[in-house]
C-alpha cells in the first residue's frame, strides 16, 4: 500500500511537472518591489528576481539567469531554490530539513499549484510544494503591501507519514541577493543597553546572528536586521534589505555569501534544542517574516516598516496613546496605598493621562516586598493595599485619571503558593540543581492547562476591577533548566510550543478585552517583535532611561518601529541632564514620567506641565505623522528629528545637543518631508519658565522649501541641551 500511495503521489507531482515547461511565473508586487518566482523545467521553484518593480510584464520572462545547470550535467539544475530542501544537490544552507520515519533526511520540493487573492492592505499569494518521494506538503505564503511596500512572508509544513517526522530546519523563507557587496547592520546589546547598531561587511562564508534564551529572547539580539546591497546604506541614499521576524522566542538570522559571491539570507526560529517531532496531519507553521527594500537609504524603509505597522500590525495602530505617571523609579517596591493615592494625586496635577502601578502590590502568605517571592500570586497585598487594587481604581477615578496595572502572569518565585501547588507547571529540570535568574523560573505554557491560569490571571483581574485601563506585561526572566513535566519525551517541542501558548494567551486577552491597551515589557527592550505587538499597543524599549542613552535605544527602535509603539519616561536616571532634555527626549516617542513631583522644583514642575500639554496637542504629529531621521547620535555630536502631520500642515522637530565639542561646526539644521510650497511658522516650544527663545528664526515665516534645502540654525555648544520646535502652514 506504501508503494501504491508513493507511485501514485509520483504520477500525481509528474503531471504537475509537465506543466513546467511553460514556464510558470509567479510575480510578488507591491508598487516599488517586485519578487519574481519561475519554475524550472525540474519542476522546481526559484526566485529570478528581486529587487525595484519591472515596468514591463514582459521582461520577466527573460528572468532565468540565475537557475544555472550543476557542474556536473547528470545533476539536476541548481539555483535560487525559493525553499532549498536538506540532502539536495545544492551546497549550502537549507531552507528545510526533515528527518523522515524511515531514517532518510532529504526533503526534494517541486511546484504543485498556486493562487492569489485579495486581503486587508494588499494581495496574499499561496504556493503549494510537494515532495516527490514522501507525502510531504509545503506551503509558502507572501503577502505583498503594495502601498506601504512591505512584503510578509511565512511557511507551513505537513506530512500524511505513518509516523512523526523530525524537523530540524523550518526557515520562513529564503531570500537571495546578486551585489558586489553586502554590509550587515546587526542590534544587539543587553539590559540596559539595548539595539546598539553594528555594521560589517559580509563575506564568503556564514554570519549567524541568533539566540537561545527562550523568553526573554532578544536580550542580547533584537530580531530585526538591514542589509546595505552594493554599499553601505546611509539614512537617504542605497539599496537596503531590513527585515524582522515576528517571533518572541529563539530566533535565527543567516547571511550566507556563497563561492561566487551571492548572498542568500535565511530567517528562521533558531533549532537549537528543538527537533521538532511533527505528527501525521499536524501543521508546523513558522513566524512571519517581514521585509521591505528600499532603494532610498534606510529612512525610506523606517517610513515603510513605522506606516505598515499603524495601518495592520499594531494593535489599536490608528488610536490614541495615553501619557502616564509610574511609580516604580520613585518608590520601587516600597508603598502602601496612601503613598499610591498621593502619586494618584499627582498624576492630575502633572496632566498625564493615567497612573500606572508597578511590581510590588501583590502576595499575602508570600510578600512581594522584592523580587525573591510573590510572583503567581496575584492577590493584592493586604497590609499594604487594604482596600485592594479596587479601592486605586476608585481614587483614580475621582481624581479623573485613569489606572494601569503592572503584572508578570508568565513567571513564578519558588516562594509562592502557586509554586507549592503546582511545582510541575514552572520550567525546570527533575534531577538537577536549580539556576534561577532573578529569583525566578519560567511557568510552562507549552502546557494549554498553565495557558488557561496565565489568561485567567488577566481575566479575574479585569472582572474584578473593571476599572483597570491598562497593562503593563513585564517579563523578567529567560527559560532556565530548560525540561517540560508536560511535554516528558517530546523536549524537543519545548522552546517552540512555549512560545506559541504565550501568544494564545495574548490572543484571548485582545479577543476578549480588545480596547485595553497594554505596554510589552520584558526587563526592558527583550521582547520587541511584530507578532507580539499584534496584541499589544505599545513596548518598552529599555530600563534604561539617562536621555543620552536614550538617544541611542530611540534611534535604533526607530528603524522598525513607529513612535507610537515606543515607551518612553522621564525618570532621575542621569540627574546631571536638566528635566527639560529628560523631557523633551521622552516626548519624541510615547511620553511617560516615573518621577515624584516633590523632587521637582517649582519651575521644573511647570515646565514638565506645559510640555505634557504641549506632547497631548501635537500626538497627531508625533504618532501618527510621517518621521525623518535628520541627524544621528551616531555620526555626530547631535541627533535630531522631525515628524511631519499626513497631511503636510504640521510638523514638529526634536534637535538634541548630546556631547559637542568645544567650538565645533554647528551645521543648520535641514528638515525633510514638508511641502515645499507652503509657508510655515516656526515657533520653538518647551521653553523654561522664565525664558525666552533664542532660536534666530523663531515666529517667523518660511517656505518649506527654504527649511529643506536651508534649514534652521538649532544647534549649540553646550552639552545635554534641546530644542523642540513647532511648525504651523499658514
Amino acid at each position: 500500500m506504501k508503494n501504491f500511495f508513493v507511485t501514485a503521489l509520483g504520477v500525481l507531482v509528474g503531471f504537475q511537472y509537465a506543466g513546467a515547461a511553460e514556464k510558470k511565473i509567479i510575480r510578488i508586487s507591491t508598487d516599488k518591489t517586485d519578487l519574481v518566482l519561475q519554475v524550472a523545467e525540474n519542476g522546481r521553484l526559484y526566485q529570478t528576481y528581486l529587487g525595484e518593480k519591472l515596468l514591463h510584464e514582459a521582461d520577466l520572462e527573460n528572468l532565468d539567469w540565475q537557475i544555472h545547470p550543476a557542474s556536473d550535467a547528470s545533476v539536476s539544475t541548481r539555483g535560487w531554490e525559493v525553499y532549498s530542501g536538506s540532502g539536495n544537490e545544492d551546497f549550502f544552507e537549507p531552507a528545510v530539513g526533515i528527518t523522515h520515519a524511515d531514517g532518510n533526511a532529504s526533503t526534494w520540493l517541486y511546484y504543485v499549484s498556486s493562487s492569489s487573492k485579495s486581503v486587508e492592505g494588499g494581495t496574499q499569494t499561496d504556493i503549494l510544494l510537494r515532495d516527490d518521494k514522501y507525502p510531504v506538503d509545503v506551503t509558502l505564503h507572501y503577502v505583498a503591501y503594495e502601498k506601504e511596500n512591505i512584503i510578509r512572508t511565512w511557511s507551513e509544513i505537513k506530512h500524511q507519514e505513518k509516523k512523526p517526522v523530525q524537523l530540524f530546519r523550518y526557515a520562513s523563507t529564503m531570500l537571495y541577493f546578486n551585489s558586489p557587496s553586502y554590509y550587515l547592520t546587526e542590534f544587539s546589546g543587553d539590559w540596559a543597553k539595548e539595539v546598539q547598531m553594528n555594521t560589517q561587511k559580509l563575506v564568503f562564508g556564514k554570519k549567524v546572528i541568533d539566540t537561545k534564551l527562550g523568553s526573554r529572547a532578544a536580550m542580547h539580539a533584537q530580531p530585526f536586521f538591514m542589509v546595505g546591497l552594493n554599499a553601505l546604506a546611509s539614512e537617504n541614499q542605497g539599496e537596503v534589505l531590513m527585515g524582522t521576524l515576528g517571533w518572541t522566542g529563539n530566533f535565527s538570522f543567516t547571511f550566507e555569501v556563497d563561492n561566487v559571491g551571492n548572498l542568500r539570507v535565511i530567517p528562521a526560529v533558531n533549532p537549537y534544542a528543538s527537533n521538532y517531532e511533527l505528527a501525521k496531519g499536524e501543521v508546523f507553521t513558522t513566524p512571519e517574516f517581514i521585509f521591505t527594500l528600499s532603494y532610498n537609504g534606510t529612512g525610506e524603509g523606517s517610513r515603510n516598516f513605522q506606516e505598515w505597522a499603524r495601518n495592520y500590525q499594531l494593535k489599536d495602530g490608528k488610536g490614541s496613546r495615553l501619557s502616564l505617571l509610574n511609580n516604580w523609579e520613585n518608590t520601587g517596591f516600597n508603598f502602601n496605598e496612601e503613598i499610591l493615592v498621593d502619586l494618584i494625586r499627582e498624576t492630575k496635577e502633572l496632566g498625564v493621562d493615567m497612573f500606572l502601578l508597578d511590581d510590588g502590590w501583590f502576595g499575602n502568605k508570600y510578600k512581594r516586598s522584592g523580587d525573591t517571592a510573590g510572583l503567581g500570586d496575584w492577590e493584592a497585598t493586604a497590609d499594604k493595599l487594604p482596600g485592594g487594587i479596587n479601592a486605586l481604581v476608585q481614587a483614580a477615578q475621582k481624581e479623573g485619571v485613569k489606572f494601569g496595572l503592572w503584572i508578570e502572569p508568565e513567571m513564578v518565585n519558588p516562594q509562592s503558593e502557586l509554586f507549592e501547588k503546582h511545582p510541575d507547571w514552572a520550567i525546570h529540570y527533575p534531577n538537577r540543581d536549580t539556576y534561577y535568574y532573578r529569583n525566578q523560573l519560567v511557568l510552562d505554557l507549552s502546557n494549554p492547562q498553565v495557558q488557561d491560569y496565565v489568561y485567567g490571571v488577566i481575566d479575574k483581574l479585569l472582572k474584578e476591577n473593571p476599572g483597570i485601563a491598562y497593562f503593563k506585561w513585564d517579563c523578567n526572566s529567560p527559560i532556565t533548566n530548560i525540561y517540560s513535566s508536560y511535554l516528558k519525551t517530546r523536549q524537543g517541542r519545548l522552546y517552540i510550543d512555549h512560545v506559541r501558548g504565550v501568544y494564545n494567551v495574548m490572543k484571548r486577552v485582545k479577543e476578549n478585552y480588545p480596547d485595553v491597551p497594554m505596554m510589552l515589557c520584558s526587563g526592558g527592550g527583550a521582547r520587541c517583535d511584530y507578532e507580539a505587538l499584534k496584541y499589544f499597543t505599545e513596548f518598552w524599549c529599555s530600563d534604561n532611561t539617562d536621555p543620552v542613552e536614550r538617544a541611542y535605544i530611540q534611534w535604533g527602535f526607530s528603524q522598525f518601529f513607529p513612535a507610537k509603539a515606543m515607551c518612553a519616561h522621564v525618570t532621575s536616571w542621569n540627574k546631571n541632564a536638566s528635566i527639560k532634555f529628560r523631557t523633551d527626549m521622552a516626548s519624541m516617542c510615547k511620553l511617560g514620567f516615573d518621577i515624584g513631583l516633590k523632587e521637582l522644583k517649582a519651575e521644573e514642575l511647570q515646565y514638565c506641565q506645559l510640555a505634557v500639554a504641549n506632547w497631548k496637542r501635537l500626538q497627531p504629529v508625533i504618532l501618527d505623522g510621517v518621521q525623518y531621521r535628520l541627524v544621528s547620535p551616531y555620526e555626530s555630536n547631535h541627533m535630531a528629528v522631525n515628524y511631519v502631520s499626513q497631511d503636510g500642515g504640521k510638523a514638529v522637530v526634536f534637535a538634541y545637543d548630546i556631547y559637542p565639542r568645544f567650538q565645533e561646526k554647528l551645521m543648520r539644521l535641514k528638515l525633510q518631508g514638508l511641502d515645499p510650497n507652503k509657508m510655515y511658522k516656526v515657533e520653538e516650544i518647551n521653553l523654561m519658565p522664565g525664558t525666552n527663545s533664542t532660536l534666530k528664526e523663531n515666529e517667523k515665516v518660511f517656505s518649506g522649501d527654504y527649511l529643506m534645502k536651508v534649514g534652521l540654525d538649532v544647534f549649540r555648544f553646550q552639552p545635554g541641551q534641546s530644542r523642540v520646535i513647532e511648525l504651523t502652514a499658514e
